[in-house]
């Protein structure tokens, strides 16, 4: 199976194990996870069959670690990114004193007056790779890259949690924390 192939099946597993179980059938448990034969059979029943060792190969492989498997492999969830509602079942963690955040210019003058927003999302997301955040930002248009003042926001009470995949998520962000990255 070519890596587009394996693309179009990661895209479809966000969509239902981020935003839409219900299209395929499924009920999110709690944290997120759902039973892997169940995924399995309802993406089948819906005429989108993905074999287990595909679903396998599309989690390891996937760039950005978007999935996880239970420890005893008979479960996944997405990591972060939802929509559905989910308790993910992260605990508060310190964060570097530096995250970035990319963004599309297009939005910056709204996200230095109101700051991050999480939208439909569950969170903001957050990293302390600045190339990962601005590959982020070109999926929305001419990059822009923010450096989030992490320090000064846990001093101040801000929470923060971190994925297994090393994405920090905090429920707003805002303007005061904010700069630019200049190019």
């Amino acid at each position: 199976m070519d890596a587009q192939a394996l693309r179009k099946i990661s895209k479809r597993l966000s969509y239902v194990l981020r935003h839409r179980p219900d299209s395929v059938g499924l009920v999110l448990g709690e944290g997120g996870w759902v039973r892997v034969d169940d995924l399995l059979a309802a993406l089948a029943g819906n005429g989108k069959a993905v074999s287990q060792p595909v679903l396998v190969r599309v989690v390891v492989e996937n760039d950005k670690q978007r999935f996880e498997f239970s420890e005893d492999g008979l479960r996944i969830r997405a990591r972060q990114g939802h929509s559905a509602k989910v308790d993910l079942g992260y605990q508060p963690a310190t964060p570097p004193d530096v995250l970035y955040h990319g963004t599309a210019t297009r939005h910056l003058d709204s996200i230095l007056q109101q700051g991050l927003v999480k939208g439909r999302r569950h969170h903001v997301h957050m990293s302390t790779n600045k190339e990962t955040m601005l590959q982020v930002g070109m999926r929305h248009g001419k990059p822009v890259l923010l450096s989030v003042d992490a320090k000064r926001m846990l001093a101040n009470g801000h929470q923060f949690f971190v994925t297994g995949n090393h994405v920090w998520l905090t429920d707003h962000v805002p303007p005061e924390y904010l700069s630019t990255i200049p190019e």
